[in-house]
């Protein structure tokens, strides 16, 4: 990582001669392989991104001075290495609009912004697409028949098939089939941004700026719009879905200069929110049921609702016997009950007692005279204290947060944690039981211990609503923290 961040400062030092620079941070890991850091300047500051995939970067770069030249709101490419593995960028802030949106609420400002994406969005798909070459795209050209089945097989293996819902393979094929010609045959393919959702949408200033767009390709206006609209994590209202809807369909008759049928527009649309909401699904069942990651598991739920509400008041404008008969049984409340965790409520009597504790003293003892609980051993994690920078700090700085999420396997160790407290946690909700312990211990009791159990008592709080014990021993025998 320290090459990294000298090469880091080699290439600023070629784009910007005599500006020092103050600090590099490094900024939590997204789910592709780019590495991101925010270079610190006094009085401003940029993004610098390690990337070893040079075709990927080949097409940022083009997409980047192309949608720019068109005059969308994308970053401007300021220096690139010539191993072409860094490059330096325009720093839009670290304010998404998914931000605004779960600081603020639903209310008149963020609707504002959501107005204005859509408005750049339109200008973007349609100017930004005339003579752009798709020979740059980095997977296919055109987001056509093959990477719509590929969506729909990957919710098949990764959802569908864990529910254990007989069917009947080769017609559910033939639906699959069925819908990925319906949907490829469109009136309007532009630019498809492929990703465009409310984290890549960034706020400076009071306007809206694009990031994360070198996954796109040809493709139809109504997948992006139904990314931003149908995003589960963003929960808009039916009525804010249909105006913006609408909105967006005004700017791009203004952009085209002609009148479309919205009728067909819509039906094909929906036909695109069902995609991608197929896509969630695959995508929370592969990170959840496969890899076991709490975070998907706990979103199930949510996406199923959501998924249920959408069959029972939309129209995709094609029949599909089998499939439509399989969505049917995906929703019944018995299924998104499996997925569902019990909740504790103000009669439950449990409360789970979460300490941190160093090993160099007395292990923490139960305080419900049971015994028992959970002891985990957090010194197979790399330990943060024996850094200089972080030696005063302890597991609730920032900056040792970022250490242990970057740079250790410290949430993978959690995964595994909360996979088996859960199981715990759940039985002694039904069971009326009062009291579960579980201790993190490290060698000082400072670093991972304390960043571990807060962790859990977050993850635990958000699951299951079940009250919280939670104390760092040493932390608060020294009066570090409060």
């Amino acid at each position: 990582m320290q090459s990294i961040i000298d090469s880091i400062r080699a290439l600023f030092a070629t784009y910007n001669a005599g500006v020092s620079i103050t600090s590099i941070d490094k900024l939590p890991q997204s789910g592709s392989n780019r590495i991101y850091f925010r270079i610190h300047i006094a009085g401003g500051s940029y993004i610098a991104t390690y990337n070893d995939n040079i075709r990927e970067n080949r097409t940022f770069f083009y997409y980047s001075r192309h949608f720019r030249a068109a005059g969308s709101p994308v970053p401007e490419v300021l220096a690139i290495n010539e191993e072409e593995t860094i490059y330096i960028q325009e720093d839009f802030g670290d304010v998404s609009l998914l931000n605004q949106l779960e600081k603020q609420g639903h209310n008149e400002t963020v609707y504002a912004l959501f107005r204005q994406s859509l408005e750049e969005l339109a200008r973007l798909q349609i100017r930004g697409d005339n003579e752009l070459d798709y020979n740059w795209a980095i997977t296919s050209r055109e987001f056509g028949k093959q990477a719509i089945l590929s969506d729909l097989l990957y919710f098949k293996y990764y959802f569908l098939d864990t529910l254990q819902i007989p069917y009947d393979k080769e017609r559910l094929i033939d639906d699959f089939e069925a819908l990925s010609t319906y949907l490829t045959h469109v009136d309007h393919k532009y630019f498809m941004f492929r990703d465009f959702q409310s984290r890549n949408i960034m706020i400076r200033d009071g306007k809206v700026n694009f990031i994360d767009y070198q996954g796109g390709m040809k493709g139809a206006l109504q997948y992006d719009v139904a990314s931003l609209l149908w995003q589960a994590k963003a929960e808009l209202s039916i009525e804010w879905k249909d105006s913006l809807l609408e909105y967006y369909l005004d700017k791009v008759e203004a952009i085209l200069d002609t009148k479309i049928d919205r009728n067909r527009f819509v039906s094909q649309y929906n036909g695109y929110v069902l995609i991608r909401l197929l896509q969630v699904l695959g995508a929370y069942g592969f990170r959840g049921l496969f890899e076991r990651k709490a975070h998907f598991l706990i979103s199930i739920p949510l996406a199923l609702r959501n998924f249920k509400w959408f069959l029972s008041n939309k129209q995709v404008g094609i029949v599909l016997p089998e499939f439509e008969r399989l969505l049917g049984l995906m929703v019944q409340e018995e299924v998104i009950n499996r997925f569902e965790p019990v909740q504790a409520d103000d009669k439950t009597p449990l409360v789970v007692h979460i300490k941190s504790f160093s090993y160099r003293q007395d292990m923490p003892e139960d305080p419900s005279g049971n015994g028992g609980g959970f002891v985990f051993d957090c010194r197979g994690i790399l330990n943060p204290g024996r850094i200089a920078e972080f030696k005063t700090k302890t597991g609730r700085d920032k900056e040792v947060k970022d250490f242990l999420e970057q740079q250790t396997r410290m949430p993978e160790f959690l995964n595994s944690i909360y996979n088996i407290v859960d199981i715990s946690v759940e039985d002694y909700i039904k069971r009326g039981f009062e009291s579960l312990s579980v201790n993190f211990g490290c060698t000082g009791g400072q670093h991972r211990s304390v960043y571990a159990a807060d962790a859990l008592a977050r993850h635990l709080r958000n699951k299951f609503h079940v009250k919280i014990d939670l104390h760092h021993v040493v932390q608060e025998a020294n009066n570090w923290i409060n």
